[in-house]
């Protein structure tokens, strides 16, 4: 399955970079620091994408986790053709809305009211004004590794220490906006402690994963996240839960199920537009009663509620709450493919270790468990470098970033997972 013919791709990327930052609409499709252009992809489905070159791979992005049900669902497809003899958009209510709302608040608890936005950076953003609005307090705390969309206030990163207060690492953020961001370190109690003891009455709300996909998959430990939502209660402060990978994903009412704890708000996005831009943030309806056109909190979205996304995602989550074996198989599947690439790195004596949570995968090229955002800055970038570049000419289509999630759908079949761990092993031999 080895892959040559890149000459379409090569020539489009070309194009692109003359218009386009980059060549690319979001950085990581750069393949940046991968010595390698990043192929074109035409077409997919199931759980292959191809490219401009006809060249066909297993693919473990599944668009960075929508497309839970593989791609081209046959079930989503029909219900979206059927929308489109209605229109594409509205800017008026529709009966769309009132039915993925009621949906979403029937297998999330802890959501009572929620609101539609178009991205999850929007949902994120959103929450935040929301939890100061219904605070009256103006800092928050997030934690390092934990990515919550390209929000100004949440472009930041640790200084050392367990205590620092965040510094831009975007151009472009002033450091005001930022003075009223506080980075904790992730899955440390006394970080936690230590922020709420200095600044505990001045913080609106602490926004976190509770399973982190952006330095790769690193969950929570249950006491961490058991204190985390303690402290919050103790302080009065927000709890925001971002479930925008999470969601719907790791278990049908998220990763806060599987954690049991009940946060104050929620952000989610991905599956619940079914491969359509989404976004959404909701929980008590006291806190969300603060939001326009009830309460003084204003956010809008000329095409938040847009019913093509709203019908892929009625359409996504309806068929996961009438399925529920669909987890297990995924579980079975992360499974398989966590014990074959552990085997083959005993067999090949990588020094490497994988984290996985459900159909959530990385393999971190680190000798040590992945716990937080330090540890994951220490593995060997240039081992997954070129694992990348092997894998890809195996036909494996894998995030281009060692600080990324792969994700398993329903439509990838035994004989993929078999073929994964066949081309794992083939390039172990080599790196």
């Amino acid at each position: 399955m080895k892959k040559t013919n890149n000459i379409k791709s090569e020539e489009l990327f070309k194009r692109a970079k003359e218009l386009i930052p980059g060549g690319v609409n979001s950085p990581v499709r750069a393949f940046k620091g991968l010595d390698i252009d990043p192929p074109f992809i035409v077409r997919a489905d199931g759980s292959k994408i191809y490219d401009e070159d006809g060249n066909e791979y297993i693919d473990y992005i599944g668009s960075y986790g929508p497309m839970i049900l593989g791609h081209n669902s046959e079930i989503v497809n029909n219900k979206l053709k059927e929308q489109i003899d209605n229109s594409l958009s509205f800017g008026a209510p529709t009966r769309l809305e009132v039915e993925i709302a009621e949906l979403i608040r029937s297998i999330v608890p802890s959501v009572e009211m929620i609101r539609m936005v178009n991205s999850g950076t929007e949902a994120t953003m959103s929450a935040l004004r929301v939890a100061r609005g219904y605070t009256g307090r103006s800092k928050i705390v997030k934690f390092a590794g934990n990515y919550h969309g390209h929000g100004d206030c949440l472009l930041v990163q640790a200084g050392s220490g367990a205590l620092t207060h965040g510094v831009p690492s975007s151009s472009g953020v002033p450091k005001s906006i930022t003075d009223n961001t506080i980075v904790a370190e992730y899955n440390s109690i006394e970080s936690v402690d230590n922020i709420f003891q200095e600044y505990g009455n001045d913080i609106a709300a602490v926004i976190m994963e509770p399973i982190s996909g952006n330095m790769g998959v690193v969950p929570a430990a249950q006491e961490f996240m058991d204190y985390v939502r303690k402290i919050t209660r103790e302080y009065n402060s927000v709890l925001i839960i971002d479930e925008v990978m999470t969601g719907f994903r790791v278990a049908l009412a998220g990763a806060q199920s599987l954690y049991k704890v009940e946060p104050d708000l929620t952000c989610f996005g991905k599956i619940i537009g079914g491969g359509l831009p989404v976004g959404a943030y909701g929980g008590k309806k006291q806190i969300m009663q603060c939001v326009a056109p009830l309460g003084s909190v204003y956010q809008a979205g000329t095409l938040s509620g847009n019913p093509l996304s709203m019908t892929a995602g009625i359409t996504t989550l309806t068929y996961l709450k009438n399925n529920p074996k669909v987890y297990e198989e995924l579980e079975n599947k992360g499974q398989k493919l966590q014990k074959g690439i552990e085997k083959a790195i005993a067999d090949f004596k990588i020094e490497a270790t994988v984290n996985r949570v459900g159909s959530m995968v990385t393999l971190f090229f680190s000798k040590k468990k992945i716990e937080n955002y330090g540890d994951a800055k220490k593995c060997n970038i240039e081992v997954f470098g070129k694992y990348f570049r092997a894998m890809l000419q195996h036909g494996i289509y894998l995030p281009p970033s060692q600080f990324e999630t792969f994700f398993i759908s329903q439509a990838h079949s035994e004989e993929d997972i078999e073929n994964t761990i066949k081309a794992v092993r083939d390039v172990f031999s080599t790196i």
